[in-house]
């Protein structure tokens, strides 16, 4: 596939780039889109080969968790078990620049979550990203660009040289400069961050 790059106000987007992004994911595609921290790789949680495909791109295993986006917290109760604890930490820091780690419902696809059935979530602190959710009416892959093991991609115009041939559509917002999301599990009784990045830890205790 050759994908294509369109210029977008991540803050103000155009309408007619929105639904061309939701257009490609609706057809099983996959797009490269700027959030509140870096460059995602999407598609809709419901399409399993695209899914596959985003895990080829990445060179992970398909039973490794990979996070997507909801609309709202609201949302995210649909797709995941949220105690009162959990709920009122995600409160404090959505949305935002933070993946949680829950229990997952059923409602979740079988290849988004883990075999001890977790799932991550972002709402992030996007215009863009919400009305990709909003007028897709699904959930949305989001998983950084890999560049290798422990490089991303923030390079619009990067990510198109090396990934571009596997890609539908590249949402251009600009380079970005930012770390990758905080990761906080919220599966046990107390939140344990896993990987330190973008947003204040004092949101989570």
């Amino acid at each position: 596939m050759n994908s294509k790059v369109i210029d977008i106000r991540p803050d103000n987007p155009d309408q007619r780039c929105i639904e061309l992004a939701v257009k490609d994911l609706r057809n099983g595609g996959i797009i490269c889109y700027p959030t509140d921290t870096v460059y995602g790789l999407g598609a809709s949680i419901r399409n399993k080969g695209a899914i596959e495909q985003i895990s080829r791109i990445k060179r992970i295993a398909n039973n490794k968790l990979l996070s997507f986006i909801c609309k709202d917290l609201k949302d995210i109760a649909r797709y995941a078990h949220v105690s009162n604890p959990s709920y009122k930490i995600m409160r404090r820091c959505l949305p935002g620049p933070f993946t949680f780690i829950l229990p997952a419902t059923n409602e979740t696809p079988k290849l988004l979550s883990q075999k001890r059935r977790t799932v991550g979530i972002r709402i992030p602190d996007s215009k863009l990203c919400q009305l990709l959710v909003d007028q897709l009416g699904t959930p949305i892959l989001s998983t950084s660009v890999p560049a290798g093991p422990d490089e991303i991609l923030n390079d619009p115009y990067e990510i198109e040289r090396r990934i571009g041939d596997k890609l539908d559509l590249i949402l251009n917002g600009g380079i970005l400069v930012s770390d990758p999301s905080t990761v906080v599990d919220l599966t046990d009784y107390k939140p344990r961050i896993v990987r330190v990045g973008a947003g204040d830890l004092r949101l989570i205790y």
